[in-house]
C-alpha cells in the first residue's frame, strides 16, 4: 500500500488541496512503520512545496 500511495502522492502533487486529501487517506491506511516511511518520503519530494500541509497532517495522527 506505501508505494500505491506515493505514486498517488506524486500524480496529484500539482494541485495543494488533492495532495492534503491524499495524504489524509494514506496516513489512515496505513501501519506505524509504514507512516514513518511515508512521512520521511514525502518531505524529501515535497517538503519545500508541502512542507506545512505535511507537518498538520502528521501532527492530526500523534
Amino acid at each position: 500500500m506505501l508505494e500505491y500511495f506515493k505514486i498517488i502522492l506524486s500524480k496529484v502533487s500539482f494541485d495543494k488541496k488533492l495532495f492534503e486529501r491524499e495524504l489524509r487517506k494514506a496516513i489512515k491506511s496505513l501501519v506505524e512503520d509504514e507512516l514513518n516511511e511515508l512521512k520521511n518520503w514525502c518531505y524529501a519530494q515535497f517538503g519545500k512545496v508541502y512542507g506545512p500541509i505535511i507537518d498538520r497532517q502528521f501532527v492530526l495522527t500523534q
